[in-house]
């Protein structure tokens, strides 16, 4: 996470900002949100799930939604749904600089910074919008970009689209032990050891993420952490008010590395404060 970031007071006269606001209210938030994201990097390419956005700006999945469709809109950023990867386009020169001289370190820890990014459809166009600029030296190839689907989330889902849901989730469901392909005993030990909360949901993607990650071999140790939070009075009190949403927890493989010990004297730990 970074430190700090740098907007500067001419975002709100510029003619971005004016765009940007001319585009409604949950737009300038997201805007303002995508350059001080506490996920984002100084390249302004970075991993951002919209769920984040929503949670992190108070703007819920709708607002969120239609904020960063107008972000998209007003050419102000791109984002790709598959990989769950912004960019922010003049992100990087706002943060870092205009141009950098050829000799200048920073040059060699942008390159370092672009090769670690995950694959996704923006890392060509990146490397050419700021190849010049900061004397960048390896190219990498672009994930193929599949439509984004920002703009229908705004929209109450079609019957037709809420039917496939549903016949989805039923079945996810209905997945028996025994069957030899697509179990995961593990992941439904894990929703029934997750605790009832408002933020309880979304169980299909949570289904989508455990099996992407091949989290069924870390079973064990996830559901008994989870079990071992479950018990703390910070996840019981008042409903719930600090258990997380079990999508955010499983992006943020809130187990490794945790301390039981804190779940057991019911305070709530270090790593989980103000990062629900």
């Amino acid at each position: 996470m970074r430190d700090y970031a740098k907007v500067a007071p001419q975002f709100w006269t510029g003619e971005t900002g004016k765009e940007l606001k001319r585009r409604g209210m949950e737009t300038a938030i997201v805007a303002v949100y995508l350059m001080t994201s506490p996920h984002s990097n100084m390249l302004g390419l970075y991993y951002q799930p919209v769920l984040y956005l929503a949670h992190e700006t108070g703007l819920g999945i709708e607002g969120a939604s239609k904020g960063l469709q107008g972000c998209i809109d007003a050419g102000f950023c791109t984002f790709d749904e598959a990989s769950e990867m912004v960019w922010v386009y003049e992100m990087a020169s706002y943060q870092i600089a205009e141009s950098l001289a050829e000799a200048d370190k920073r040059c060699k820890g942008i390159q370092k910074d672009y090769d670690a990014l995950p694959k996704c459809p923006f890392l060509g166009p990146f490397f050419d919008r700021y190849t010049q600029a900061f004397h960048l030296t390896n190219r990498r190839a672009s994930e193929p970009m599949k439509p984004t689907l920002v703009a229908i989330q705004t929209e109450a889902p079609s019957e037709a689209h809420r039917s496939q849901e549903q016949e989805q989730e039923q079945e996810q469901e209905q997945e028996n032990p025994l069957t030899p392909k697509g179990v995961c005993p593990g992941f439904d030990a894990f929703w029934a050891a997750w605790p009832k909360s408002k933020r309880k949901g979304g169980k299909s993607k949570c289904l989508d993420v455990w099996k992407r990650h091949r989290f069924e071999d870390q079973q064990a140790v996830i559901v008994g952490h989870v079990k071992a939070m479950a018990a703390t009075t910070d996840w019981t009190k008042e409903g719930g008010e600090y258990v997380p949403a079990p999508i955010v927890y499983l992006h943020g493989k809130r187990w490794d590395g945790a301390d039981l010990a804190d779940a057991d004297n019911g305070d709530t730990p270090e790593w989980m404060r103000g990062a629900i």
